[in-house]
């Protein structure tokens, strides 16, 4: 999983993005080569009389208006252990108990970071307006998108399911989310929405990654995964498992190798290579993290780009030059795909 770089101006505080931190390794090893709504919505009241659970367990137990078509909802997970939050974005004509549903957009975040990212750094609140569409932005921490391996031994806490299951059945079942889906995510959430693309065919119809790792087992990738996970005081072996030991659990979490699975999904996926900045980018010197990492997910993206070719598998890939491993990009990619998301679920103008 890799840290994301925070949106913000040149003047701002520095913080390293997870990704990036990672990469000095990667090189110098040398491998690196809320009832909410608009006026037609029903007024906020709080939480429905009898949120209706997940098959988990898992259970809505709080619920903050935070903007006009906005909330946060607090979920008590069996899968975490522990409750966590996420927002939604909720289209104009969205009524609390009607009978319509909506298409959904998922976007996942990146490392060292939660799931106010996408609203703090980009105008998602914006690009969701336009649309009859309801956006999930789950709280991710640095989880990798996965069910942590544990050694073998499995238990919480458990990512994948708590995405794919949880979150999915409780807005499913309390605010009317359907059946189209897609998904989007920066750094590691690029990753995640890809692998759960892979992992649950027909899950969504479209999942896209900006600037996400795309081929877990590439030379020097298992490296910077490990370096990255330890450097946020995990216990980096026990997300997918020991490197080539447990390889058979790596293989069962990567994009690259999973991708025959992605045959009918849309795929759309970005990524820098040169290691300069972009427009937008902030005045940094050559060596900075955030230009060097994005230069071996460049790389990684192009092997994940061959594997398609060579599958024949359709989906759009922009690799382009310029750019660092930020949100100055992934804004910039996020507004490219956004109608293609919208279109693949039949999001409609609102």
């Amino acid at each position: 999983m890799t840290r994301s770089v925070p949106h913000r101006s040149p003047q701002a505080p520095w913080r390293r993005s997870l990704a990036a931190g990672s990469v000095a390794v990667v090189l110098v090893a040398g491998i690196g080569g809320a009832g909410i709504g608009a006026a037609h919505a029903a007024p906020a009241r709080g939480l429905a009389a009898a949120p209706v659970a997940a098959d988990t367990g898992a259970r809505i137990t709080a619920e903050k208006k935070v903007g006009a078509n906005a909330v946060d909802i607090t979920i008590d997970s069996p899968s975490l252990g522990k409750s966590v939050k996420t927002r939604i974005l909720l289209p104009k004509n969205w009524q609390r108990g009607a009978q319509a549903t909506w298409p959904v957009l998922y976007a996942f975040h990146g490392g060292q970071d939660d799931y106010t990212s996408w609203p703090r750094n980009t105008d998602i609140e914006a690009w969701a307006a336009q649309y009859n569409v309801i956006v999930v932005m789950p709280e991710a921490e640095n989880s990798g998108y996965t069910d942590f391996y544990n050694y073998g031994m499995g238990g919480t806490p458990q990512w994948e399911r708590f995405h794919t299951a949880e979150v999915r059945q409780l807005v499913e079942r309390n605010y009317g989310a359907g059946a189209m889906r897609a998904a989007i995510g920066n750094s590691s959430g690029g990753s995640g929405a890809l692998t759960y693309a892979a992992r649950h065919p027909g899950l969504f119809k479209y999942a896209a990654s900006l600037s996400g790792i795309l081929s877990m087992r590439s030379p020097g990738i298992p490296a910077l995964l490990m370096f990255t996970n330890a450097s946020n005081w995990q216990d980096p072996f026990a997300i997918w498992g020991i490197p080539w030991v447990d390889d058979a659990n790596w293989k069962a979490h990567d994009p690259y190798t999973l991708a025959p699975k992605l045959r009918g999904t849309g795929i759309f996926f970005s990524s820098g290579t040169t290691g300069r900045p972009g427009p937008g980018d902030p005045n940094v010197a050559p060596w900075d993290i955030g230009l060097l990492s994005e230069i071996a997910i460049g790389a990684n993206n192009k092997e994940f780009k061959k594997r398609l070719d060579e599958l024949g598998i359709p989906h759009t890939a922009h690799i382009y030059k310029d750019g660092r491993h930020n949100w100055a990009a992934w804004i910039r990619e996020a507004k490219s795909v956004w109608p293609a998301l919208m279109n693949s679920i039949g999001a409609r103008k609102a």
